[in-house]
């Protein structure tokens, strides 16, 4: 992205920003605080470009606003941004949390999502009263005329900025899942980095089947969201004086703190730096979901003074025991878990025979052939990006269900490596088929111990079979060092013509479908071979989604 797209991007962002028509000079005014030294008339030159792009518009002398093309470009049209962004955001609520716990006032972050009826009031209460949330103040927004309610609640990222504001640098790190056992937190089973994520750690997670925060509330067994971060050793006495201030004040969901440099909760923690779990602030929301009410839970942290919330409750226990500073074995990241498989790839390119990497996703045995009819229609309605390769598996333990492997997307980073050619796998994405493709969603394969094609699928944010809009699909980007260019070309090519799923081969610095490799590499774009399986899902079949799971021969696989 050159200087001046960067600056028309944050101009955009500054606009979504406002509710009113905004003039060059808060714009310019805002720019310099984001770290871009631009004058009014350097802002005015720009919004007129983005004026002529449909992006923004005029209004009269009140400035400009933001149009709803201009909120699509901001949303999906410079995603390899928006993997960066996402952490500095968080950096920046951390740093405009201003609250003075002694006298309780000042600004917090908070988290709004929308429930349908007061029965959802109530089990956030529950689960607010069993201690499972960051607050008991909260905001409820009764819309006129709409049988909808608007509920604010205080995120843990105002606990960062409290730290940060008495000189205690608070990283975050994770968000993910957090298992307890008897009312104790064990470990997290799954976790996703703040960076290098397009989308908000605990948005992947606050999906149906993922929690069980009412299990936790009513028997101490179960799954909550929870978030992780890291501070300096020497601060850890007063964060932790500081937190048990702000819990005499109704400010709490801390669930652990580690020692200096000790492991805690199956996350290792650096020497010299302290680890702090805290419960999401979306766990109500979570247990309104389990509850199957309707609700739009929304992740989109922003500021608001502390007086515009007040306790739903006025009981307030804490249900969760101490975290035991016992030894939990680590939780082990994607690519940790992958790299042995990738690496006992032996395909042969000239052969077409041999050990390929599989995803193995299960399914009814009474739903078998309309499973493969539907991977049939995907395919031949859309056969440059659906891979028609599968083969059936048996299942090990239900002989009512059978398996579906399709060709996992890494397959082909190990037959580039297994030819002498590193490549690295660096996301899983969402790709928006326009011209040209687009991803609009990045994961890191590197920071999350879960398969990023899983969460979209989980979330439903596919359309493989078609409907309203471009399809959107499974994809992954990679990136393979520029020395090795040729050859990888050569290689990539043959495998495309066998039938793998080889989407774009990109260029040094290029940004590549929206994703931007490092320098002296260049990206490859590649299909999932859980685009078929999504297709079953989006027709309502019953579908156990399973990706990475083991080795199997190409040559036994059967084709479409």
């Amino acid at each position: 992205m050159s200087e001046s797209e960067h600056r028309m991007m944050e101009i955009l962002r500054i606009l979504n920003e406002q509710d009113k028509p905004t003039g060059s000079k808060l714009i310019a005014d805002e720019l310099r605080n984001k770290g871009f030294n631009l004058g009014e008339r350097a802002v005015r030159y720009h919004m007129q470009i983005l004026d002529e792009k449909g992006f923004t518009e005029k209004m009269g002398y009140s400035g400009r606003r933001i149009t709803n093309l201009g909120r699509e470009k901001l949303e999906k049209g410079l995603i390899y941004d928006q993997v960066d962004f996402i952490y500095s955001r968080f950096e920046e609520m951390i740093y405009l949390t201003d609250f003075n716990y002694m006298a309780q006032e000042g600004n917090v972050v908070v988290n709004t999502s929308t429930i349908y009826n007061e029965e959802s009031i109530d089990i956030i209460k529950r689960i607010i009263e069993s201690g499972l949330s960051v607050s008991p103040y909260v905001n409820l927004n009764r819309i006129a005329n709409e049988s909808k309610i608007n509920v604010t609640t205080l995120c843990g990222t105002t606990i960062d900025g409290i730290l940060l504001n008495e000189g205690i640098p608070s990283q975050p790190q994770y968000g993910g899942l957090l298992k307890i056992e008897d009312y104790k937190p064990i470990k997290f089973t799954e976790l996703i980095s703040y960076k290098k994520t397009s989308v908000t750690p605990l948005d992947a997670f606050s999906t149906p089947g993922f929690t069980s925060v009412l299990d936790v509330v009513d028997n101490g067994n179960g799954i909550i969201p929870a978030n992780f971060r890291l501070i300096p050793g020497i601060g850890r006495s007063k964060a932790v004086d500081i937190i048990n201030s702000l819990n005499k004040i109704g400010i709490g969901g801390v669930i652990g703190i580690s020692d200096e440099g000790k492991d805690i909760l199956g996350i290792p923690v650096p020497d010299g730096m302290v680890g702090i779990a805290v419960v999401g602030g979306i766990t109500p929301f979570c247990a309104v979901q389990e509850e199957n009410q309707n609700i739009d839970i929304k992740i989109a942290e922003e500021i608001t003074d502390f007086k515009n919330l007040s306790p739903i409750t006025s009981t307030f226990k804490h249900s969760l025991k101490e975290v035991e500073h016992e030894i939990q074995p680590k939780i082990p990241f994607l690519l940790s878990k992958t790299w042995n498989l990738i690496q006992q790839v032996n395909f042969d390119v000239e052969k077409r025979k041999g050990d390929i990497i599989s995803n193995v996703s299960y399914i009814n045995k009474d739903d078998l052939d309309s499973s493969l009819k539907i991977m049939e229609e995907a395919y031949n309605s859309n056969p440059k990006y659906i891979n028609p390769y599968y083969q059936l598996i048996s299942h090990p333990n239900d002989d009512d269900k059978i398996g579906i492997a399709t060709i996992c997307s890494l397959s082909i980073d190990g037959i580039l490596i297994d030819n002498g050619i590193m490549s690295n796998p660096r996301y899983g994405g969402l790709l928006e088929l326009t011209e040209p493709p687009l991803f609009i969603d990045l994961i890191s394969y590197n920071g999350s111990t879960e398969d990023p094609h899983q969460i979209f699928l989980a979330k439903n944010m596919t359309s493989i079979s078609g409907g309203i809009g471009p399809n959107k699909i499974l994809a992954s980007f990679k990136e393979i060092p520029h020395i090795s260019r040729d050859y990888a070309v050569y290689l990539l090519e043959i495998l495309k013509n066998i039938g793998f799923s080889i989407y774009k081969i990109g260029k040094p610095r290029e940004v590549t479908y929206n994703a931007k490799a490092d320098n002296y590499n260049f990206g490859v774009v590649t299909g999932s071979g859980l685009n078929s399986i999504g297709a079953i899902k989006e027709k309502g079949i019953d579908v156990e989604v399973k990706a990475i799971e083991k080795l199997i021969r190409f040559e036994k696989m059967d084709r479409l």
